[in-house]
């Protein structure tokens, strides 16, 4: 454990998200995004990512509002990426932004929505062409 009593330095390790079906969104996640499902228990998906987990699990109350978090995925080949998915359904919100730029890359990202409307995006340093 990290000799530090701030989280400062620290790594996140986990990022959960709320679903209305479990069963949509295991397709989701796991089928058209690609997502590794490493175990369900008690009405939660525990899906691999580089260094983290993302848990999505079902609301008890209908009420309950979904999302207000986004999600970031690295995508350097953003363009590439972004073809794929939208060939197996994902519909993006707009076309790929650039965001920042330097030197030598730019910062591109590109909105998405799950299932239930929680907020996912595409994000990537791409090189820029010489």
């Amino acid at each position: 454990m990290p000799n530090n009593p701030t989280l400062a330095g620290r790594k996140l390790v986990q990022v959960a998200l709320s679903t209305r079906d479990l069963d949509r969104a295991r397709n989701f996640y796991r089928d058209t995004l690609g997502l590794p499902l490493l175990f369900e228990a008690a009405n939660m998906m525990f899906f691999q990512l580089e260094g983290m987990r993302l848990m999505v699990g079902r609301t008890e109350d209908p009420d309950a509002a979904i999302g207000g978090s986004v999600v970031y995925f690295d995508a350097p080949d953003i363009e590439t990426l972004g073809l794929e998915l939208e060939a197996k359904g994902v519909a993006f919100l707009s076309p790929v932004q650039t965001v920042q730029r330097n030197e030598t890359h730019e910062l591109k990202l590109r909105s998405f929505r799950d299932p239930d409307g929680n907020a996912l995006a595409l994000m990537g340093m791409v090189p820029l062409a010489k």
